[in-house]
């Protein structure tokens, strides 16, 4: 889904224009970025968390050339999905099905 199919989306659901529903989705991607420009945690219960993450300066390869590199440090934006987020993409297994993993079978002992 793209942002034109979740503005067109909420648009349908909400009896708003479309242009007035792209202008929304926007400005709250817009308030997310400038929140963790500043640093700040994003919070939207049910959903989930943006939070920004710091990474130091490193060295890395240059993969053409195997030169040695040093990579900046930089900032990135990370997303927690909340838990009602991660139980509707993996729903409970269907009765008599369990999802967890066979037991391994014992080793026999050798005499």
């Amino acid at each position: 889904m793209n942002t034109a199919e979740l503005a067109d989306h909420i648009a349908t659901d909400h009896e708003m224009g479309k242009s007035q529903a792209k202008q929304v989705v926007e400005a709250v991607f817009a308030a997310i970025v400038q929140a963790a420009s500043k640093g700040e945690e994003v919070s939207l219960p049910g959903f989930g968390k943006f939070k920004v993450a710091s990474r130091e300066a490193r060295q890395g390869r240059n993969p053409a050339t195997g030169e040695t590199i040093q990579i900046a440090a930089s900032k990135k934006l990370g997303f927690t999905p909340a838990k009602q987020v991660k139980d509707a993409m993996n729903p409970a297994a269907p009765a008599g099905k369990s999802a967890a993993k066979p037991a391994a079978k014992p080793k026999a002992k050798k005499a």
